[in-house]
């Protein structure tokens, strides 16, 4: 099936909302291309803190849902479907997914990132065995059962939080000797029976025959290993922008992530990027959403200058 459609968001996470909810409002007729759930990371987090108007928190799921309502509400057809390819179709872009061609007139890149992977022994492995990377998800498999976490930053630390609703240990594993996450997480941690950490650690190897049985624990400064027992890593080291589509079409930095001018645009006019995807983003969900409805407005402004010119 093909057909051609004024704008094209790919990605359901806050971003890609955002930007559907403004350019719908704005009666642009988009369709948001999704791959898996929409809400992204947002809809795997049960209680977001610091988003502005809930002063209890947020329940992450629920926001996504409504957001997602609200769409819907101004026309936006939401198709579950993973993005191909994307290439230049003269002055539009053609986006193909498995079973559909796009033609579209602009582009919102909103499709976020994936974990980034330890790359030590036993994790490939394991993953799905033990290994994780959503406490949200996969927290209740451990009801009281002992866990190591790995990392230090907001992530890691909410989601260590999360894990002790169910877990009987949690075992947090930093590099440094100080965590990167924000204070009010640190506090919670810090206060929490069930969290003991392992400070300048990392983990060189998870190990395990059908699942997760321990995990070999290095203290970066005496060298000095531990083969830890546990019967679950759950990994929070970063995320890797999802950018592949892009690579013949824009240069990314080191990390993977395009660059955008104030509007979003990226050096291809009418080729918008928000959220993770985009070089100096905060990565943060009111940061994302103030990004896709950027995106949206400077969409809609993209085509009155087109039009004013034909």
């Amino acid at each position: 099936m093909s057909g051609k459609c004024s704008l094209v968001i790919i990605g359901g996470g806050p971003a890609g909302l955002a930007a559907a909810i403004y350019a719908g409002r704005a009666d642009m007729k988009p369709i948001l291309l999704e791959r898996a759930l929409v809400g992204g990371q947002v809809a795997q987090t049960m209680d977001i803190a610091n988003y502005p108007g809930f002063p209890e928190g947020v329940d992450g799921p629920q926001l996504a849902e409504k957001m997602q309502a609200q769409a819907e509400r101004f026309g936006v057809e939401f198709r579950t479907q993973e993005v191909l390819s994307l290439h230049r179709d003269g002055d539009d872009f053609l986006v193909k997914t498995k079973g559909d061609e796009i033609q579209a007139s602009a582009v919102i890149l909103a499709s976020g990132a994936d974990p980034r992977l330890l790359s030590v022994p036993g994790e490939k492995e394991l993953r799905g065995r033990g290994v994780s990377y959503c406490g949200t998800c996969d927290g209740p498999f451990f009801r009281n059962k002992r866990v190591v976490v790995v990392g230090g930053g907001d992530s890691a630390l909410k989601e260590a939080l999360h894990l002790c609703k169910f877990v009987s240990e949690l075992t947090l594993v930093h590099r440094r000797d100080e965590l990167r996450g924000e204070k009010i997480y640190q506090r919670q941690v810090f206060a929490t029976d069930k969290i003991n950490i392992r400070w300048d650690t990392v983990a060189t190897t998870i190990k395990g025959e059908n699942n997760v049985e321990s995990v070999i624990l290095q203290n970066v400064k005496t060298k000095a290993e531990e083969d830890f027992a546990t019967d679950g890593v759950f990994i929070f080291v970063g995320s890797m922008p999802n950018t592949s589509l892009l690579k013949d079409l824009l240069p990314q930095d080191a990390g993977g992530h395009v660059q955008t001018d104030a509007d979003m645009m990226t050096a291809i006019p009418g080729l918008f990027a928000v959220g993770d995807v985009r070089a100096n983003s905060y990565r943060q969900v009111a940061t994302a959403v103030g990004e896709g409805a950027t995106a949206a407005m400077a969409v809609e402004h993209y085509f009155q200058k087109r039009h004013a010119k034909t």
